[in-house]
C-alpha cells in the first residue's frame, strides 16, 4: 500500500475541528478496513462527530489515532492546505503531521500484515475531537467501555528515536472579572476596572512562571534527556524551563463597554501547562486568592501523567524504533497534551510514536516526509510482528506480554 497516497487521501477529506465533522474520513477508513476483512463499529456522541473502533483482540493492545485537524486559512500557504499534494518527497496539507500521517502509517502497517496472511493482533481506534478536548472522541469511548484499559500506542508525531511516554498537566480556566463602572476620566481614582483586575492576575501568573517545582528523583533523568531532545528538535534554548515550569497563555480576553467607561466586565480564557511537582488544587487556590474581583466560571484539569519507562509497551516500541533507525533510542516526556492524558487516567499504559515534522504542528505549510511515513509504518509493522509471535504457542510466551 502506498502510505503517501493514503495520507494524501485522508488530508483531502475535510475534518476541521471546529466544526469537527468526521463522518466522511471515518467512512473512508471503515471502507478500507472492510476491504481487508476487518469489521468495525462507528459511534457518534454528537451529530457528525464519529469514531471508529475494531473488535477487541486477545493481545489486549490498542493502536489509536485522531482524524480531526485544526482549521487552516489559505493565507501564507505555498500549497492549498487541504490539497494533500505529494511533492518534493513530502505530503502537504493540514493534518499531514498532526496526525493523519500517523493514521496512514498505522493503516499501511496493518495492510502489510494482512497481505502477508496474518490476522491483525491489535484493536484499532480512530477518533474525533482530540483537538477540542476529546469529549466526543476518546472520552466517549472510555465512558462507554468501547475500549478497556490495556497497552496503547497513539500515532502522534514524535522525534524519530524518542517515543513519548509522558506529558505535563493541563488547566484551562474561563474567568469572569467584575469592576465598578465610572467615567473614564476619573480612573484610577474612581472606579474599579475589570480589565485591570484581569491584567493584575496575569502579572501574578508571570510570577508563578518563575517558580521552581520539586522533581521526584525518578523523573530527573528523563526530564534532562527530554529537555535536550526537545531543545534540539525545536531549536529552543529553554526547553528545560518549558518542561519544569508553569507555562501560561492568556488565549482570549474580552472586556469593557466603551473607551470612556471604566470596564464593568472582563472575561479571560487562561491556559496553564502544569509541571510535575505542582499541585493543581494549591495552584487554583493561589489564583483565587489573587483574583478578588474574579470568579472561575469553567475549569478543566488534568494532572501530569507518565507511563512507567519499564512497561512492556515502552520496551517493545523502543526496540522496534531501534530496529528501523538504529542509534540511541530512549523515551521522553513532553509539554503538550493529547488523548494520552484521558487514557492514562482511565488505566491505560500509553506510548506515543508517529511520523511528522514537529516544527510544522498546527503551522502554515504543514507537511510530512514520505520517508517519515514509511519508516513509522515499518516501526508499527515490527511491533505487530512481535504481537503475532506472542500469540504463537511455538514461542512459549517469549514475545509480547501485555501490561
Amino acid at each position: 500500500m502506498d502510505v503517501a497516497r493514503l495520507c494524501s487521501d485522508l488530508i483531502r477529506i475535510r475534518s476541521d475541528n471546529p466544526p469537527g465533522d468526521t463522518r466522511d474520513v471515518i467512512g473512508y477508513i471503515r471502507s478500507l478496513l472492510e476491504g481487508w476483512g476487518i469489521g468495525s463499529c462507528v459511534t457518534e456522541n454528537e451529530p457528525g462527530r464519529c469514531n471508529l473502533v475494531t473488535e477487541r483482540k486477545e493481545t489486549n493492545i490498542l493502536f489509536c489515532g485522531h482524524v480531526d485537524v485544526v482549521p487552516a486559512l489559505d493565507d501564507g500557504w505555498s500549497i492549498e492546505p487541504f490539497s494533500g499534494a505529494v511533492l518534493g518527497g513530502s505530503v502537504w496539507g493540514r493534518g499531514s503531521t498532526d496526525m493523519k500521517g500517523g493514521c496512514a502509517s498505522i493503516l499501511a502497517a496493518c495492510n502489510a500484515l494482512i497481505e502477508s496472511g496474518r490476522d491483525l493482533p491489535v484493536q484499532l481506534a480512530f477518533v474525533c475531537d482530540e483537538e477540542t478536548g476529546g469529549v466526543s472522541g476518546i472520552q466517549h469511548l472510555i465512558t462507554r467501555h468501547t475500549i478497556i484499559p490495556c497497552d496503547c500506542l497513539i500515532a502522534e508525531p514524535t522525534p524519530v528515536r524518542h517515543p513519548n511516554i509522558g506529558q505535563k498537566g493541563l488547566v484551562r480556566l474561563d474567568m469572569q472579572f467584575s469592576g465598578t463602572p465610572a467615567h473614564g476620566s476619573l480612573y484610577p481614582v474612581v472606579g474599579v476596572s475589570a480589565i485591570m483586575e484581569a491584567l493584575a492576575l496575569l502579572e501574578y501568573v508571570k510570577v508563578l512562571n518563575g517558580r521552581q517545582y520539586p522533581l521526584q528523583d525518578n523523573l530527573k533523568e528523563i526530564t534532562e534527556q527530554s529537555s535536550r531532545v526537545l531543545g534540539e528538535e525545536f531549536g529552543l534554548d529553554q526547553a528545560s524551563d518549558v518542561l519544569t515550569k508553569l507555562m501560561f497563555n492568556p488565549g482570549v480576553i474580552r472586556g469593557g463597554e466603551k473607551s470612556n467607561i471604566v470596564a464593568q466586565r472582563c472575561d479571560l480564557d487562561l491556559e496553564l501547562r502544569v509541571p510535575w511537582g505542582c499541585s493543581i488544587p494549591e495552584l487554583l487556590a493561589d489564583i483565587r486568592d489573587h483574583a478578588p474581583h474574579g470568579i472561575i466560571t469553567f475549569q478543566t484539569m488534568h494532572d501530569p501523567s507518565i507511563t512507567p519507562p519499564g512497561s512492556r509497551i515502552v520496551e517493545v516500541t523502543c526496540d522496534a524504533v531501534k530496529t528501523v533507525f538504529g542509534g540511541d533510542v530512549f523515551p521522553i516526556i513532553q509539554w503538550a497534551a493529547s488523548d494520552a492524558r484521558h487514557l492514562r487516567a482511565a488505566g491505560f499504559n500509553v506510548i506515543e510514536y508517529g511520523p511528522g515534522e514537529m516544527q510544522y504542528l498546527h503551522a502554515v505549510n504543514e507537511h510530512v516526509t514520505i520517508e517519515s511515513l514509511e519508516k513509522a509504518s515499518m516501526v508499527y509493522q515490527n511491533i505487530l510482528q512481535v504481537l503475532c509471535r506472542a500469540r504463537d504457542p511455538l514461542y512459549n510466551n517469549k514475545g509480547y506480554s501485555p501490561n
